[in-house]
């Protein structure tokens, strides 16, 4: 690690910056995958889809009512 830390330092700026738009790139990507993936595995519980049915149904209530209204 000391090693890759001094040879980014020996680096000009411009190399260096590259660096780390490349490093911000590649931990943005793994975050996103990850949060994907908790993602799909928290939709696919079945406790999950039950709530999520449980909270569309005051929506629907007042879809109708606005439905009405016009």
């Amino acid at each position: 690690m000391k090693k890759a830390i001094h040879f980014i330092r020996r680096q000009p700026e411009e190399t260096r910056r590259h660096i780390l738009h490349l490093l911000t790139l590649i931990i943005a990507v793994v975050l996103i995958a990850l949060w994907i993936y908790s993602l799909g595995t928290n939709l696919s519980n079945s406790d999950t889809q039950t709530q999520m049915k449980q909270d569309v149904q005051p929506f629907s209530v007042l879809k109708d009512n606005v439905s009405s209204l016009w």
